[in-house]
């Protein structure tokens, strides 16, 4: 892949990193989910958010059946409607493939900008799923959630980019 100006060369990813930060998100969607609010429908989804961040930059190692293995977990510890999330991170991860590779050649910003649109459908798919099983709607506010989670993406970036980064010492023979 041709890299755009100024791109910063990255250090493979550790795969313990890797599966490291998608266990402590899902421990941290766990606790926000048992926190003084309970699940507040407004709340981001710290999974999802980190789900589509490997699978834009990693592909090859997180991809749809992991989203849907993470999104069980998350149906059994919210003891809603078994693959309720599941079904959301996996269409969440198909999209986040799709469109990986174009996704990549626009800076951080505007990264979030266009995934927004994928985390609004999670919560629309999750929505509609709950809706057909006879739940309630939660509300408005959980429109406000997809917002939170594209504000989340640039510090997902940095945070999990961070270990891959190369120190900027470059010379005269070595410039990358």
């Amino acid at each position: 892949m041709i890299m755009r100006p100024g791109q910063q060369l990255l250090l493979p990813v550790n795969p313990l990193f890797l599966w490291g930060s998608l266990l402590v998100a899902m421990l941290l969607n766990m606790l926000q989910n048992m926190g003084l609010w309970g699940r507040a429908i407004w709340s981001p989804d710290v999974l999802a958010v980190v789900l589509v961040f490997w699978t834009v930059h990693q592909p090859t190692r997180v991809g749809i059946v992991a989203a849907f293995i993470c999104g069980l977990l998350m149906d059994v510890h919210q003891s809603g409607l078994l693959g309720q999330h599941a079904m959301a991170y996996a269409v969440l991860s198909f999209f986040a493939i799709t469109m990986h590779r174009r996704l990549l050649w626009f800076p951080v910003p505007l990264q979030a900008a266009q995934v927004f649109p994928l985390f609004f459908a999670a919560h629309a798919i999750a929505l509609v799923v709950r809706m057909l099983a006879g739940g309630e709607f939660p509300g408005f506010w959980m429109a406000l959630s997809p917002v939170l989670e594209a504000m989340l993406w640039p510090v997902a970036s940095i945070v999990l980019l961070a270990p891959q980064r190369r120190a900027p010492d470059p010379d005269a023979n070595r410039p990358l």
